[in-house]
């Protein structure tokens, strides 16, 4: 069972994040994450972006679900006014 502070490193870790939060409770867990590497890209990608990042905790199955919401700086700005 893995720990929102892991997901928040390995993410850290993989993506440079202006703004990252994770929450969970070991098996399903929720990002919201602010990253200029998301310009350009549709929501699609950001999120095949990220998942890349967490394929081998995927694919050993310590990471079963994350469902995440992606930003880029500016997006984020403007959506928090």
């Amino acid at each position: 069972m893995m720990h929102p502070e892991q997901v928040h490193k390995l993410i850290a870790d993989g993506l440079p994040c202006t703004h990252l939060e994770v929450d969970g409770d070991g098996h399903h867990f929720e990002a919201r994450i602010v990253s200029a590497e998301f310009a350009g890209k549709s929501r699609v990608q950001r999120q095949q972006l990220v998942n890349r990042v967490l394929k081998a905790h995927f694919d050993s199955g310590e990471l079963h679900a994350l469902s995440m919401q992606t930003w880029t700086p500016e997006e984020w700005s403007a959506a928090r006014g």
